[in-house]
């Protein structure tokens, strides 16, 4: 007979409402769940379903003129008083996605442990005392070495102040833990290290957690169960595996169908139509119906609650219909898959060609502090015209040091880069002509959009700008055939980039890149920071531009599922050396370095493989 598990927190009827114009919207409209010590739930939906509001609502760390009400229970306790709502319960912590905007970069690591913990009189630690709750903290999440608590944030990898920030948030010894999109911006095998040492903790203290991701790979690799919120409203709610084996709505398969195979390529990626509404929108009737392939006009006749589906126990739905399309759902499988060599051009293998890109002996080193650094040792790839090529490896390989170098933003130390028979080792000796050969045959798209488009322009006034580098006198509708060309509307060159969602940011992004008509795009990380289903239309549009234009990428990313979609070579960075490179699936599917049998390995194993 199994020992029942404490409930810590119960959740119901959960409201976000935010004043705008005078008016009282909801962001969050009536959420229920719960969390047991020692297990882990995860709340999963792309952009706008209303995740992190969530997790800032149970945390009492919403916005002035955002409120709050429903009930909130902690083992047992009520928090939320009516709809004022409050500071809750102190044994609540949370990580965020970036530890860096968390530690305050004039601190060193260890006082951020040390700093909220008091002595038996309630003096705050300090000196011998102090380090020693550092050391032992910092040990805890796996860091042994003593300096790291001596060290600020600036000077540490992504991952290790994420580890800092997860030792602060332990330092209090809280009950239960809100993860939001912790390893969102980590490469895959730190992001490993990241899981497991949460794993390992939740299991030592029996705290219970909270994982808020739009990575499905993360969520059904970790949960117990798994909630599905989309436009502030849960659609769904099962354990992690009878969910994966069987989704019970049409919205989390299209979020499984979004999500990339790390073990084959797919001819077109699936991608769910339209985007998420606003939570105020869609009260009184399916959050889903406008993007659902089963829609009737019942579903847009009432609200669609919450509830039992076939009598199973923990299995919940939103979708009135389930019962009768359940089959249809269960059947709708994800795009048929080709193999690698022959996914857009069987013609081109780079390697034996005449490469239009070509890396010799590649050396970039940077002075920091009085000491040196190696960002690149000796690298060398080749490129195609028309090739897709990728470059996979850990936060400080030299991915993007290799991309900011063939687009002229770095400068090697040694070796050679030469671009379409143009010698582009180092742009700041070439003669203007030459320069504008270059950026007219390669540009770079970047991993956020919105840091490279001035917030005070609009969209057509951006392009138009890009477009003029070579035609003084391109016009409206050369702006309009651009953004035809990435799949928006001509009226959106009236629009300023804060109206747009980071998909279409990113299209537009490419849009400006193609403006110059490359030959060649660098990528770098340029999906990483989108919903699954954002993901797949930016993928499906690349491959689609390449095939149409011709245009071939270097394609810099950690995501090696992504990886697979995009590129018929592979190239491996480690500490700024080449390992291994090959066609890419051969190097997924049968790698022969070690590193690049690690990097595999990372990859969470929930076995997302629709039926």
């Amino acid at each position: 007979m199994s020992i029942p598990t404490e409930t810590l927190l119960t959740v119901s009827g959960l409201r976000v409402t935010a004043a705008v114009d005078g008016e009282l919207r909801p962001l969050v409209a009536g959420v229920d769940l719960s969390v047991s010590a020692g297990e882990t739930v995860a709340i999963v939906g792309e952009s706008g379903s209303g995740k992190s509001m969530t997790a800032r609502a149970l945390m009492g760390l919403l916005p002035a003129g955002v409120t709050v009400d429903g009930s909130v229970r902690y083992r047992g306790d009520e928090l939320l008083p009516g709809s004022r709502g409050r500071r809750l319960h102190e044994d609540f912590a949370m990580i965020f996605q970036d530890p860096f905007t968390m530690l305050n970069p004039l601190l060193p690591s260890g006082r951020h442990i040390s700093e909220t913990l008091r002595d038996g009189r309630g003096r705050r630690l300090r000196g011998a005392a102090a380090r020693a709750v550092e050391i032992e903290r910092l040990a805890e999440v796996g860091i042994h070495d003593p300096s790291v608590a001596t060290r600020y944030p600036f000077e540490l990898s992504g991952g290790m102040r994420q580890r800092v920030g997860i030792a602060a948030t332990l330092a209090s010894n809280p009950t239960l833990l809100i993860a939001d999109e912790v390893t969102t911006a980590l490469d895959v095998t730190t992001q490993a290290e990241i899981l497991q040492l949460l794993r390992s903790v939740q299991r030592a203290r029996n705290v219970g957690m909270i994982l808020i991701t739009h990575d499905l790979s993360v969520a059904f690799s970790m949960a117990d169960r798994v909630y599905v919120l989309y436009a502030g409203q849960l659609l769904e709610q099962a354990p992690s595996a009878r969910m994966l084996a069987e989704p019970l709505h049409p919205y989390t398969r299209g979020l499984l169908e979004s999500d990339p195979p790390l073990d084959h390529r797919a001819a077109s990626l699936y991608s769910m139509p339209g985007s998420v509404p606003q939570a105020a929108s869609v009260l009184h009737r399916c959050p889903f119906a406008d993007r659902c392939a089963w829609v009737t006009d019942d579903c847009r006749a009432g609200a669609t609650p919450l509830r039992e589906v076939g009598g199973e126990t923990g299995r919940l739905s939103a979708c009135i219909r389930i019962e009768e399309i359940r089959p249809q759902v269960a059947a709708a499988s994800a795009p048929a898959s080709v193999s690698t060599a022959t996914a857009v051009d069987a013609g081109t293998d780079g390697e034996g060609s005449d490469a239009f890109l070509s890396v010799v002996g590649l050396r970039k080193e940077f002075t920091r502090g009085g000491r040196t650094v190696v960002a690149l040792d000796g690298v060398s790839i080749e490129v195609a015209a028309g090739e897709s090529v990728g470059i996979v490896g850990e936060s400080g390989s030299g991915k993007t040091t290799l991309g900011r170098s063939i687009v002229g933003l770095e400068t090697p130390s040694d070796g050679s880069i030469r671009i379409g028979g143009v010698d582009a080792s180092d742009y700041e000796s070439l003669g203007h002509g030459q320069v504008a050969q270059l950026r007219s045959a390669v540009q770079m798209a970047f991993q956020d959009p919105f840091s490279t488009l001035s917030p005070a322009r609009s969209i057509g006034s951006v392009l138009r700008e890009a477009l003029r580098l070579d035609d003084p006198r391109a016009s409206t509708a050369d702006v309009a055939e651009l953004l035809a060309l990435v799949g928006l509307p001509a009226s959106y060159a009236r629009r300023k980039p804060a109206s747009l969602s980071g998909g279409e940011r990113q299209r537009v992004a490419l849009a400006r890149a193609l403006a110059r008509k490359p030959r060649l795009i660098v990528c770098d990380e340029i999906v990483s920071a989108l919903d699954v289903s954002v993901q797949a239309q930016i993928l499906n549009l690349l491959n689609r531009l390449r095939a149409e234009l011709g245009v071939g990428y270097v394609f810099i990313t950690h995501d090696l599922a992504v990886v697979r979609q995009i590129t018929d070579r592979v190239y491996v960075l480690h500490r700024g050396r080449l390992v291994e490179h090959g066609p890419t699936g051969s190097v997924l599917d049968e790698p022969r370095e070690e590193y690049t049998r690690s990097l595999v390995a990372s990859v969470p194993q929930n076995a997302i493989a629709l039926p």
